[in-house]
């Protein structure tokens, strides 16, 4: 039984006013990158999921979530 990572990047990045340029550059990535990962078709490495969360000031938790299949 396979699950999916789904994450809230988006939602967080607006509420911060950024555009996915912004984040990309303060996250050290593409803005190819940041679009990818925000439609789910990308999940990023461990060291970027924990520079999200120096970013977004919460942990990982918060922007990224373990869904099982239904």
């Amino acid at each position: 039984m396979s699950q999916a990572i789904t994450n809230r990047v988006k939602e967080l990045r607006i509420a911060l006013g950024w555009t996915q340029e912004q984040l990309a550059q303060a996250a050290g990535v593409s803005r190819q990158s940041i679009n990818s990962i925000e439609r789910n078709r990308y999940v990023p490495s461990l060291e970027l999921a924990l520079t999200f969360a120096r970013i977004f000031s919460c942990s990982t938790d918060q922007i990224f979530q373990l869904e099982s299949p239904s």
